[in-house]
């Protein structure tokens, strides 16, 4: 990581989505801490937002939490209007968004609904073009940061995660269209790529992941129940499950690496926080031939 640049820090508001659990939640803390003024943006406030309320029990004027459904376009139109009354000097804008909220998903093509890949889509990559574009105003004024948290599989697909799939691939392309569109303003669009981070998050638990298997098999036909067999399927959600506690558990690669964007002077446009084994399967996947890297990670 870049030395951080603590001269840029000092005055300027950040905005990040899905404050509510995960990296948003100890980013908010840590970019805090930095010397940032945090609007943290959470899905739950109130009696049901524990994540809310541990921010706000801060008491600190640097530290705002506020509603922010990013599916919602009341609720984005009413958190621009929150930033504006609550910056010190909104003319000087915001400097950095950082776009984290997301949801996971699995399952293959044959028993993902058609919901379900709107579901995901709604919040992961249609919810990052909404709160982009509201906000992008502000940060084109700071000549600030739009950060983008996607996922190595934003690069790379995997078997039983096209719906997740689809959503981070969508994310990357647009944050290089709009990067490219942003350099006469001087505003850096920033691209986080981290690998497997579930144990970390939480944002798979047994209990999502058994629901979400009693609505795959469900909601397929008879026909692809049959071809692909009961014992298969459970197979594959006992696999899922296993998935749970892998990873790293250690949010600082990631949060170092969303500090640097936000902070250094010469960010990089990418960041891949991972372990030495999925770094290489992401240059293989994305630079051999496709038949290549099929037959080592997939046949």
């Amino acid at each position: 990581m870049l030395e951080l640049g603590v001269t840029l820090v000092d005055g300027k508001a950040v905005l990040i989505t899905g404050c509510d659990k995960g990296f948003g939640h100890a980013l908010a803390k840590q970019l805090h801490a930095q010397g940032f003024t945090v609007f943290a943006g959470c899905l739950l406030t109130g009696e049901n937002g524990d994540g809310a309320r541990e921010l706000e029990s801060m008491k600190s004027d640097r530290m705002k939490v506020l509603q922010l459904n990013v599916c919602s376009d009341q609720e984005v139109a009413q958190a621009v209007e929150f930033l504006k009354n609550n910056l010190k000097e909104p003319e000087k804008g915001l400097w950095g968004l950082v776009n984290n909220a997301g949801v996971s998903a699995f399952g293959e093509v044959e028993f993902t609904s058609i919901d379900k890949y709107k579901e995901v889509a709604d919040v992961n990559l249609w919810g990052t073009v909404r709160v982009t574009k509201a906000f992008l105003p502000l940060v084109r004024r700071a000549k600030g940061r739009v950060v983008n948290i996607t996922s190595m599989l934003g690069r790379m697909a995997s078997p039983s995660r096209s719906s997740y799939c689809i959503s981070k691939f969508g994310v990357s392309a647009f944050s290089d269209c709009l990067r490219q569109e942003m350099y006469r303003w001087g505003v850096r669009v920033i691209l986080i790529e981290p690998s497997n981070f579930v144990a970390a998050t939480g944002i798979l638990t047994c209990e999502s992941i058994e629901a979400q298997a009693e609505e795959l098999w469900s909601g397929t036909s008879k026909t692809v129940q049959e071809d692909y067999g009961k014992s298969y399927f459970t197979r594959q959600i006992t696999l899922m499950k296993s998935f749970i506690n892998s990873g790293l558990k250690d949010m600082s690669l990631v949060l170092n690496d969303i500090t640097d964007a936000l902070t250094s002077k010469y960010p990089y446009t990418r960041y891949n926080p991972m372990e030495a084994h999925w770094r290489v399967r992401l240059t293989v996947i994305t630079h051999l031939p496709t038949a290549v890297a099929d037959w080592l990670y997939i046949y």
